[in-house]
């Protein structure tokens, strides 16, 4: 029975979204159909309102709109250039060095940003014009862009890995940002593997090699950048400030190095850039609010306690457990954007994890890893969507060339499964006991 009431579940979700809903509009009809079918059981119509509120009355979420604006003066004030310029100096010298490069860079962005679409804009808008100059394929470094731009929603600070914190009871935000690195990184090699292949295999050109003095200016001119890095994971892992304190010291970080050191923004900008960052942030905790609702109504049915029975009685094996585990997240990041798909089945699988003995924060960084091939894959890929419009190619077109990349980030994930050490290495090194 709980096997056709997800099905259904899923079923319907696609439906709607076919019919052109948003995907918070569709995940709120199915919160007020499954509260009509649960009204005999007793709740309130108040209930449903009241748990979307309270959903969003978190302190840890004021750090989403703060690393979003601090991501959106990064984005705008130059940084995205400075760090290709940092990566191209050490990478660039390689056989199809600029995918090298464009992976690299994503890398130091996204843990400055934490937000694949930005990273996807940003360092695409600027790669990926110089490797059409260069006569590399334009799916291929449009399958590079949209692929190596997931890697910052592991390397912190990330903003769904806040939101797995809410939706797993708490867990901590600074444990999950370290578990993330050592994944990350393991993304991002796979992906210059497989980037590596393909160049030498299609003879892509190298870059003229830097001088130690080109090298080193590069290096300094990022530096700026680079040290919010430290900035914000020295303060959390040191206990100056918390992750949501830590948010707010980016923005301010940023503003100063945007706007008054790098001069890259002006003050007439910044209304524009703040309003961008409103809707943004609406959207997310619009999300968040109808996905608390509905993870309310799937934990009053009982669904998350009668799936998990179901997945042990199907089999009691850890290794094939995990194995449908990942299987069913993964089709669900396909059709789910990845804020809701973490607040609603966090709730279902967390338990299954911690029956099978996983740490909570090594089935956070699972979960997060599988939903992000889901942002490069149509229907609801957000990071496809953009890495297509930045390139101005069709997406039927780069589809062929995703899929090794994509093979890389399976490979890496069934990695990150089984080997509990790769997310749990960092935080256990730090003093943090999973």
């Amino acid at each position: 029975m709980t096997v056709l009431f997800v099905l259904g579940f899923v079923i319907g979700f696609v439906f709607l979204l076919l019919l052109g809903l948003p995907i918070s509009f569709s995940i709120g009809i199915l919160s007020i159909s499954l509260f009509a079918l649960s009204l005999k059981l007793g709740p309130a119509l108040t209930t449903l309102a009241h748990q979307m509120t309270t959903g969003i009355d978190s302190f840890a979420l004021l750090a989403i709109p703060f690393f979003i604006l601090s991501g959106e003066l990064m984005s705008r004030g130059g940084m995205a250039r400075r760090l290709v310029h940092f990566a191209q100096a050490f990478l660039g010298r390689y056989p199809g060095g600029l995918a090298f490069v464009h992976i690299l860079a994503a890398m130091l962005f996204g843990t400055i940003s934490g937000s694949a679409v930005a990273c996807a804009a940003a360092i695409g808008g600027f790669m990926i014009p110089m490797m059409k100059r260069e006569e590399y394929d334009l799916g291929y470094a449009t399958a590079v862009n949209i692929t190596s731009s997931t890697t910052g929603l592991l390397i912190p600070p990330s903003n769904i890995l806040i939101v797995y914190s809410l939706a797993s009871g708490g867990v901590s935000i600074g444990a999950l940002f370290l578990a993330g690195y050592l994944p990350g990184v393991l993304v991002g090699l796979l992906l210059m593997a497989v980037a590596g292949a393909l160049a030498f295999r299609r003879r892509y050109p190298k870059a003229t090699r830097k001088t130690m003095l080109e090298t080193l200016v590069s290096f300094l001119d990022a530096l700026p950048a680079l040290f919010l890095i430290v900035l914000v994971m020295g303060g959390i892992v040191g206990g100056y400030f918390t992750a949501t304190e830590a948010s707010a010291i980016a923005v301010l970080y940023s503003f100063i190095l945007c706007v008054f050191i790098y001069r890259e923004i002006q003050w007439k900008e910044l209304p524009r850039i703040l309003i961008n960052v409103a809707t943004t942030t609406s959207i997310v905790m619009l999300l968040i609010s109808t996905s608390m609702g509905m993870s309310w109504i799937l934990a009053y049915l009982n669904i998350p306690q009668q799936l998990a029975t179901s997945l042990l009685t199907f089999s009691h094996h850890p290794f094939v457990l995990l194995l449908l585990m990942n299987f069913i997240l993964i089709i669900v990041g396909v059709f789910m954007d990845m804020t809701p798909a973490v607040l609603i089945f966090t709730p279902i699988f967390l338990p299954i994890a911690l029956k099978l003995g996983l740490s909570p924060i090594h089935f956070g960084i699972i979960m997060v890893l599988n939903l992000c091939i889901g942002l490069c894959t149509p229907p609801v890929g957000s990071v496809l969507f953009v890495g297509c419009a930045i390139s101005g190619i069709p997406i039927a077109r780069v589809i062929k060339p995703l899929l090794p990349f994509f093979l890389a980030m399976v490979v890496a994930l069934l990695l990150v499964t089984y080997i509990p050490e790769i997310s749990l290495l960092i935080p256990r090194l730090f003093g943090y006991n999973p």
